[in-house]
């Protein structure tokens, strides 16, 4: 296993997320919270790139290695969601995809120029990496907002449900199966109908890799509600009261 890399996966998330929830409390703003789910997002489909195999101890499982990364962004709603509301979370959501579109534009449009001569890099390795391909940058955005929305929508029908009360289980119920069903509308939209692609293992593996990083959220769930004062009743003034039903 690569105990250095989890680790350091680790200490990434805790304290990107912790300074974003620092930052909230501080502020009672959440556009620091917002800015990091942004760029993981947009960092997760350049790392989408390079299919990486995990070691978990229990077995090994192949997928993207922005795995790792876009799991993360369902701890990030959470927290988002947990102290600002559905409404907030929604809208950072939205936020995040007109930042892939722009993205994607900038992407495709630099491909169209001609390389400099000299310079050093292969052009089709550039290519492959930065370049779009139509259908899977679809199946990318539809997953997303699909997977995405269903997490805030079960996250804030749970609390409403609980009261407030369990944390943990309103963290887990609304993050694994969000995790799941983004993988099962993706790797079909994008690969169903390509001869040899092994659609089942490949979701598989996505829905394995990306359990267990949501299950490791969840210790990071409590740590950033602590961060924000969940206890503190301004926190609950602060949330969008108007809870799905």
């Amino acid at each position: 296993m690569h105990f250095g890399l989890y680790f350091l996966w680790i200490a990434g998330v805790s304290s990107f997320t912790l300074v974003g929830s620092y930052y909230a409390r501080r502020t009672g703003r959440s556009d620091l919270l917002i800015g990091l789910y942004v760029a993981f997002i947009l960092t997760a489909q350049l790392l989408a790139t390079k299919i990486a195999t995990f070691d978990l101890g229990f077995g090994q499982f192949s997928g993207p290695a922005g795995v790792l990364v876009f799991a993360v962004t369902f701890l990030l709603t959470d927290i988002v969601n947990e102290r600002f509301g559905p409404r907030e979370t929604r809208r950072m959501i939205g936020i995040a995809f007109v930042a892939q579109v722009a993205s994607a534009f900038f992407f495709w449009l630099a491909t169209q120029f001609d390389p400099a001569p000299g310079w050093g890099t292969d052009p089709s390795t550039w290519n492959a990496i930065f370049g779009l391909v139509p259908r899977i940058t679809v199946a990318s955005w539809v997953a997303y907002l699909v997977s995405e929305n269903l997490d805030v929508y079960v996250y804030s029908w749970f609390r409403k449900l609980t009261n407030g009360r369990h944390l943990w289980l309103r963290n887990a119920i609304s993050t694994l199966p969000s995790l799941a069903v983004d993988s099962l509308i993706f790797v079909p939209l994008a690969f169903a109908g390509i001869p040899g692609f092994p659609i089942l293992l490949a979701i598989k593996g996505q829905i394995v890799v990306k359990w267990v990083v949501g299950i490791i959220n969840i210790p990071f769930m409590y740590l950033n509600a602590a961060m924000l004062d969940h206890e503190n009743k301004n926190v609950e003034q602060c949330a969008d009261t108007n809870w799905p039903a």
